[in-house]
């Protein structure tokens, strides 16, 4: 298997020679081809572990080659000069100079790439837009019917993964917005249900659009440290580098005040409330740590550094507890932690160190930036499969820690923020104790990402600008409108067969039937509807399809960041940033701040599976 490996990623003796270089990519790529072969004959999950995993690595590679386009420059370097020069030893607002050499790349306003050819990218118009109906799916295929519970997880899981989508993408709204008739019978309100268009910048010669995020593509969480100037700076204390934390866990209500009502703002929940206020608390104990091991460091230091080592840390826990928790098949395990300690391991990694330049043999982080010939971005196919509004269950009990109690119930519309931003989750923060926040998400069970498990509070959702929305249907609408394919051209585009019919895709005489009902044929199934229709491999919780997305772009999202690859050394965050970084994790940052835990999480594998009862 490593002779394999080796091969598939390039690692080569000392100074070869250029006829060497390229004899070994001749290698890799004829491996990577044959791990799709392999896969597509057996699945890489039927198989065993090691081989398993040098499938992957081989699919990875050939994703790598074959499914990354670049939508085009920033659409400021189209016509204006670049940034000015800023510092390339901390991370800024806008993102700029991650790339130094391309100042905007994966900035605020970057374009979505594509994981499919541009030219297989043209959004849906006319009547196919609406065809069938995107209230019609929500209604007869999406719509809750009975909550069921994904029971390998926790609600922190479900909580975790908006989280981090906050901090990775957004889209722009355009003025207009495209109108769905309703049907007579529909309990929606009114005759029609109107969404807001997605704010397009104009292809070249042609070509489809291209769609700006109002994120940076960076892992570098804007979600708790802003995402404008203006509320990067109301948020902090400006001593000590540390970020003003009012009682109830979260910054002065007067650093949310700018941000626009109708975006990431609207969507805030007590679940994003817990997590903003522990990884909030975090910076400032890393700000503590890095002030008592460096005295002269000085404000501006200390938060800049601070925030390197807390991002850094994020996508630690992303990588090695949440994902693993999500899809615990043995093989993916194995995989994601070697995205980031390598295939050697993390004990190997922790006592000596990065041995190896190879990120499969010595992990991601540390290792060379390496873009793989396509500039970075995440990408709107990246964006189409992490829609997983599912997981939300009806309703949170939350309990007492140390008696397991119940004290109240709450229905996820009251968990929800209203007319003004993050009031009622403050509510919520003051009136119980973090602990027990904590501890009720950690015993509650997220919902599956299943046909008819779409909660009813996010199809009647009502916005911070007074609007109505149903959830179910934008999603259906986002991927036609902005050209992502529907399931079965997807599925290609990876390079995976079709269903040849509605039974083949799901392999479940009811849900087909279902299916039969909406659609007229197979090829007409929404790219999010057969994501959730599909059987999954043992251990996951989403897709075998939506996770070809993940194999290449889970990677991309280190291996593009120069913070978290060249640049994550002690010269840039400390030895001490570094420490911090190698030895947490979800279960000690959970520790740190609720030492009353301890009873609990010491009784649990992985911090996002289910707690047990005292």
């Amino acid at each position: 298997m490593f002779a394999v490996i080796r091969s598939i990623t390039g690692l080569i003796a000392d100074n070869p020679t250029d006829r060497e270089v390229s004899s070994r990519r001749r290698i890799a790529r004829v491996l990577a081809r044959g791990s799709e072969t392999v896969d597509r004959r057996r699945g890489w999950h039927t198989l065993p572990v090691p081989v398993g995993l040098a499938v992957l690595v081989g699919l990875r590679s050939r994703m790598r080659e074959l499914n990354l386009f670049d939508a085009g420059p920033h659409p400021a370097d189209v016509d204006g000069p670049p940034p000015p020069p800023a510092p390339t030893r901390a991370r800024t607002i806008e993102g700029t100079f991650n790339a130094v050499a391309s100042p905007r790349m994966g900035a605020e306003g970057a374009l979505f790439g594509r994981n499919i050819p541009l030219d297989d990218t043209a959004p849906e118009t006319g009547s196919t837009l609406l065809t069938p109906s995107p209230r019609t799916i929500s209604n007869e295929l999406l719509a809750r019917t009975t909550f069921r519970p994904a029971t390998s997880l926790n609600l922190l899981a479900a909580a975790w993964i908006q989280f981090e989508v906050h901090d990775w993408m957004s889209h722009f709204d355009a003025d207009d917005a495209i109108e769905i008739a309703t049907e007579p019978d529909d309990p929606w309100p009114s005759d029609r249900m109107s969404v807001p268009r997605t704010r397009s910048c104009p292809g070249s010669a042609g070509a489809a659009p291209t769609y700006p995020n109002r994120d940076t593509h960076w892992w570098d969480a804007s979600q708790i440290y802003g995402a404008t100037q203006e509320q990067a700076t109301a948020i902090r204390s400006f001593q000590g580098g540390e970020i003003t934390i009012l009682d109830d866990g979260l910054p002065p209500p007067a650093a949310e005040s700018g941000l626009e009502r109708t975006g990431p703002a609207g969507n805030f929940w007590l679940g994003l409330g817990l997590l903003h206020s522990l990884f909030l608390a975090e910076h400032n104990s890393i700000c503590r740590r890095l002030h008592s091991a460096y005295p002269a460091m000085d404000d501006q230091q200390l938060y800049d550094t601070a925030r390197l080592v807390n991002t850094a840390l994020m996508a630690k826990i992303h990588t090695v507890d949440w994902t693993p928790a999500i899809i615990a098949h043995p093989t993916t395990v194995a995989a994601m932690r070697g995205n980031w300690y390598g295939l050697l391991g993390e004990r190997v990694a922790k006592r000596s160190g990065r041995l190896f330049e190879s990120e499969v043999l010595s992990g991601i982080p540390g290792s060379t930036t390496e873009f793989h010939g396509v500039p970075y971005s995440l990408t709107e196919e990246f964006v189409a499969v992490y829609r997983m509004h599912p997981l939300l269950p009806d309703e949170v009990t939350i309990r007492r820690a140390d008696t397991d109690r119940e004290l109240a119930t709450h229905g996820l519309d009251e968990l929800l923020t209203d007319a003004v931003p993050d009031a009622r989750v403050r509510r919520l923060l003051s009136e119980y104790a973090m602990p027990d926040l904590l501890y009720s998400f950690g015993r509650a069970h997220p919902g599956t990402l299943d046909l008819h498990n779409f909660p009813d509070a996010l199809r009647t959702l009502r916005r911070l600008d007074g609007s109505l929305m149903d959830l179910a249907t934008v999603d259906v609408l986002r991927s036609r409108e902005r050209g992502v394919p529907r399931y079965n051209a997807f599925r290609q585009a990876f390079r995976l067969p079709a269903a040849t019919s509605f039974m083949d895709l799901t392999h479940d005489r009811g849900l087909a039937d279902d299916l039969a009902t909406v659609y007229r044929d197979v090829d007409d199934v929404d790219l999010m509807v057969g994501l959730y229709a599909e059987p999954k491999p043992a251990g996951f919780g989403f897709s075998d399809t939506a996770f070809r997305v993940f194999i290449l772009m889970a990677s991309r999202r280190i291996s593009g960041d120069r913070f978290l690859t060249t640049d994550f050394r002690p010269e840039i965050y400390t030895e001490v940033g570094m420490s911090w970084v190698r030895d947490n994790s979800m279960r000690s940052v959970l520790l740190r701040h609720f030492p009353t835990l301890a009873p609990t999480l010491g009784r649990v594998a992985n911090p996002f599976a289910p707690w047990p009862a005292p």
